[in-house]
């Protein structure tokens, strides 16, 4: 008898006459010699590089694409068994499987599309796998694309594209800055307009209320001259009119004018003197007076 040391991230498929006996945890395990045939399976997570091969894409470009796959055996003893028994080596029959699917997933994507979406095409490749490995037991855990390498050609055009889109963004971006610049400016020149019209609009509208203040004061002023004018007035008798009449008629006679017309008014207002001096009142209507 044999003794077996099974590690703890392993477990152990017995074989007895080429028949599946049982799956053994990890420990010290006995084996029968030349009756047992033990076949050790390393549940550890394995990577492995699949290296750079050519691929075409739906655009008939051909690239340079290399990945890796991130793997492991599935714990439960049936996929421990599966991996030992239904699949020679899972290992290369995984990087094998994977260049196949890659293939058909690249076929189906254009160059843009497989440079913009890495990630979508990556997750595509990483469920077809996991579709065919989990009936040998094995689980991909992950998928991830280093590089994909279009044709010198290819990456010159590229590049010449993106320069070509750059400088259409920039002009873009400076035609739209100048169109900001201008809505900007007109919008500024709106206001101040605005601002203008406001301020001779309150100007105009104070200087009337001040003409009109200046009126009303005006006004008030003239009728309280002609209040105090009429006042005064009511309490003058007529021979102070007439004497104020005689001397405008003195003033009046040192001119240089021989002919002078009076009102008939001006005949009643003689009266008092008339009759003081005993003399006859004068006729009606308008007189004249030769200056001597």
């Amino acid at each position: 008898m044999f003794w077996r040391i099974v590690n703890q991230y392993e477990k152990m498929v017995i074989l007895r006459f080429g028949r599946v006996l049982g799956v053994r945890e990890p420990g010290i395990r006995v084996v029968i010699p030349f009756v047992d045939q033990p076949v050790k399976v390393d549940l550890r997570e394995q990577v492995a590089r699949v290296p750079p091969q050519k691929y075409i894409t739906k655009d008939n470009v051909v690239v340079d694409m290399d990945f890796v796959i991130y793997y492991r055996i599935l714990s439960d003893d049936v996929m421990v068994k599966k991996s030992v028994i239904d699949i020679a080596d899972y290992t290369a029959a995984t990087i094998n499987l994977s260049f196949a699917t890659l293939r058909a997933v690249i076929g189906s994507t254009t160059l843009a599309e497989a440079l913009s979406e890495r990630e979508k095409m990556r997750d595509q490749l990483q469920i077809r796998l996991d579709e065919v490995t989990s009936r040998w037991g094995v689980k991909v855990s992950q998928v991830e694309i280093n590089e994909i390498d279009p044709p010198v050609g290819v990456k010159a055009a590229m590049e010449r594209e993106k320069s070509a889109a750059a400088i259409k963004i920039a002009d873009i971006t400076e035609s739209e800055g100048s169109r900001q610049a201008q809505i900007n400016r007109a919008e500024g020149e709106k206001q101040a307009a605005i601002l203008s019209a406001e301020g001779e609009r309150q100007a105009e509208i104070l200087g009337a209320e001040g003409d009109q203040q200046a009126a009303v004061l005006r006004a008030e002023g003239f009728s309280i001259a002609l209040d105090k004018i009429y006042n005064v007035a009511k309490n003058v008798d007529a021979n102070t009119i007439s004497l104020q009449y005689f001397e405008t008629l003195k003033e009046m006679g040192n001119g240089a004018s021989t002919k002078f017309v009076f009102p008939m008014e001006f005949t009643r207002l003689l009266e008092p003197f008339t009759k003081l001096t005993g003399g006859n009142s004068p006729d009606g209507g308008s007189g004249s007076k030769n200056k001597q």
